[in-house]
């Protein structure tokens, strides 16, 4: 039976490695792009001084494909908390976003795992 071994350099180490655990490190390593949906952690709160609050706080979750455009995540987040139809600002962080609907002293935080 003969074994197949390869040779490479990782961040200047030298690695050897069997083909069967080459294979299997890749597919963990990608295991989470095959998995496409994400769970959306959806915080409603109330704010003082344009700042959050937290006197009262509603939160929801649902899932929706990694695919899913910005617009499609804030309009499900709103319809969570009961603003649909209502102006807001956006703001988009690497971790999630933050929806400040216009005329209320409210947030909207979304954060995605």
């Amino acid at each position: 039976m003969m074994m197949v071994v390869r040779i490479f350099t990782v961040m200047t180490d030298t690695v050897i490695m069997k083909t069967e655990d080459i294979k299997n490190w890749v597919d963990s390593f990608f295991s989470n792009r095959n998995n496409k949906m994400m769970k959306v952690i959806v915080t409603h709160t109330d704010t003082f001084g344009g700042e959050p609050n937290y006197g009262w706080v509603n939160r929801h979750e649902f899932t929706i494909s990694r695919s899913a455009a910005q617009h499609n995540i804030t309009r499900q987040a709103k319809a969570l908390a009961g603003m649909t139809g209502v102006k807001s600002d956006t703001f988009d962080y690497d971790t999630g976003l933050t929806i400040k609907p216009r005329g209320y002293h409210q947030v909207i935080f979304v954060d995605f795992e």
